[in-house]
């Protein structure tokens, strides 16, 4: 298993830095985060792969480990090999791709909506084979959607383009119309034109922020603002994902059935993609409107996760299931945020060595919770047979530890967000404000 996973690692962080990358620059305004509307898609469809991935598995495979293990080595080999020659940098225009950039968030919410009510019905009811076959092929036409979009898209900036050109060989047959309205606007210019030194201090200003805000590996490497954003990811993502990795485990101890486990993956899933979803969403909403730090919003899920590991460590009737909504929607609001403070922060020159240099921090903080805190404590208390353990007594010491270390992160945010809110206000807001 470990020759697979080896192999399967480094291409889904290249397939991470290839996407984001491709966003960041494709923005016409990528240096000040309006790439946001781009991620928001990309990383919903993230999120909400792990519930897909279980239906396929129940539907496809009826539970059969060996060919759901051989349509995972297949299905990414083929799509990367169909769709890689989409994935390069685009001339794009924001204000026209705004409507097919909501078409594809509105398609991952209808998707993710679809999904809840169906781990809902199994767990009410069993569903029958046909009715799975049923609702699958339903899943799979909501996930083909974003191909029609992306076609009418296409068509219509091609007529767009058309037009654009009939326009320009038409403006060719009035030379002399057109010298005059360039000289008009030419006298307009001169006479709105600032003094020399007016010139010079904005010219200056932009060129020194941009040398700023524009830093290779090393320069980041260097900064305290990499190292608390690292710490704080390591707090959030490590915990959170040791939770993930542990949530059937944790279940089986607690007394959860074999549906109620599988449906708590699911819904995991789901509110994985409701915190990468809304959690760039609402930050952005804030940043344009006033200028607010999006460092905060790491520190407010933290602390939301903060909750979340406490709830699981109570052991009380049901907590895994508003511990896992808690914990899976910060969790996925931290991945939604760090990639975009990241381009924000160190520019997007560099932005995907980075950015996945920061995500290191996830599997480092996943093995340290997951191997040395809950697997270490779990054997510590374990006393049945094959070392088996029952009760809430088998997590609650690893679990109150990942809420204190979430906590620790909530401060480490709040650090990282009064160091960067002076740039915020003072770059990154003032220009979006000119845009």
């Amino acid at each position: 298993m470990c020759c697979p996973l080896r192999c399967n690692i480094p291409e889904s962080a290249f397939a991470d830095y290839s996407l984001f990358q491709c966003c960041a620059r494709s923005m016409p305004c990528s240096a000040v985060s309006c790439n946001l509307p781009f991620q928001l898609p990309v990383q919903g469809f993230l999120g909400l792969s792990g519930a897909i991935l279980i239906q396929l598995y129940q539907t496809v495979c009826n539970g059969d480990p060996g060919t759901f293990l051989l349509l995972l080595a297949l299905t990414p080999t083929l799509v990367s090999l169909l769709f890689m020659s989409l994935v390069r940098n685009y001339d794009t225009n924001t204000k026209d791709d705004k409507k097919y950039l909501n078409a594809f968030s509105a398609v991952s919410l209808i998707i993710a909506a679809y999904l809840t009510i169906i781990i809902i019905l199994e767990n009410i009811s069993s569903l029958s084979s046909l009715a799975r076959i049923i609702t699958f092929t339903v899943l799979l036409l909501l996930v083909a959607s974003p191909l029609g979009i992306a076609v009418r898209a296409h068509r219509e900036d091609s007529d767009r383009y058309a037009q654009a050109l009939l326009e320009q060989r038409g403006s060719k047959q009035n030379p002399v119309i057109s010298s005059e309205i360039c000289k008009a606007e030419d006298s307009i210019e001169y006479h709105e034109l600032p003094s020399e030194e007016g010139q010079a201090k904005p010219a200056s200003d932009d060129k020194r922020l941009s040398d700023e805000g524009n830093m290779n590996l090393l320069q980041a490497l260097c900064s305290v603002n990499f190292w608390l954003l690292f710490i704080a990811m390591f707090c959030g993502l490590g915990s959170g994902l040791a939770m993930i990795n542990n949530i059937s485990q944790i279940g089986e101890s607690l007394g959860y059935t074999a549906t109620e486990r599988n449906s708590l993956v699911s819904l995991l899933s789901i509110w994985n993609f409701l915190g990468r979803f809304g959690a760039g969403f609402v930050s952005d909403i804030f940043l344009h409107r006033g200028g607010w730090a999006r460092p905060l919003f790491v520190a407010v899920t933290l602390a939301i996760m903060t909750i979340g590991h406490t709830i699981v460590a109570a052991g009380f009737s049901k907590n895994l299931y508003l511990g896992s909504v808690l914990v899976g929607v910060a969790y996925g609001s931290q991945w939604s945020l760090m990639p975009t403070i990241t381009s924000e922060i160190f520019g997007v020159g560099h932005m995907g060595t980075i950015f996945n240099t920061i995500a290191i921090a996830s599997p480092v903080g996943s093995y340290t919770f997951s191997v040395r805190v809950i697997g270490f404590i779990y054997d510590k208390v374990g006393s049945g047979e094959n070392n088996t353990c029952f009760g809430s007594r088998c997590f609650m010491l690893s679990f109150m530890i990942m809420a204190s270390v979430a906590f620790f992160g909530v401060l480490v945010a709040l650090l990282l967000f009064f160091r960067t809110r002076r740039f915020y206000k003072s770059v990154v807001f003032r220009r979006l404000q000119n845009l």
